[in-house]
């Protein structure tokens, strides 16, 4: 007999797929470097760290005790994914990157 538990794991698995494939659909489909780094970081961030907590549900109640390691990279992706992001953004305006419209705004100062 499948319990609850096993159905809230399986709906976050397939949660996190989702955002997952959206976000590679994304890397691929988008037409500049902004909108690639944009969608990616979201969408992926939120499927990882849906794919996460379900392993975390999952391990906690296998072993009895709360799984730490998971947690741990959740929260460390939480933070790293949008500094991250926002580097490769400033990164792309220093460099004058064209955005979609092929306007290029360089950095000023």
């Amino acid at each position: 007999m499948i319990s609850l538990i096993e159905y809230v794991i399986a709906a976050l698995i397939l949660i996190g797929v989702s955002f997952c494939f959206v976000g590679s659909l994304g890397l691929v489909k988008l037409p500049d470097f902004y909108m690639r780094v944009h969608v990616p970081t979201k969408a992926t961030t939120l499927g990882i760290g849906s794919l996460l907590i379900a392993s975390t549900i999952y391990f906690s109640i296998l072993r009895g005790a709360p799984a730490v390691h998971e947690i741990l990279i959740v929260v460390f992706l939480f933070m790293t994914a949008p500094i991250s992001a926002h580097m490769l953004m400033k990164a792309g305006l220093h460099e004058g990157l064209p955005d979609v419209d092929g306007e290029v705004e360089k950095r000023r100062g």
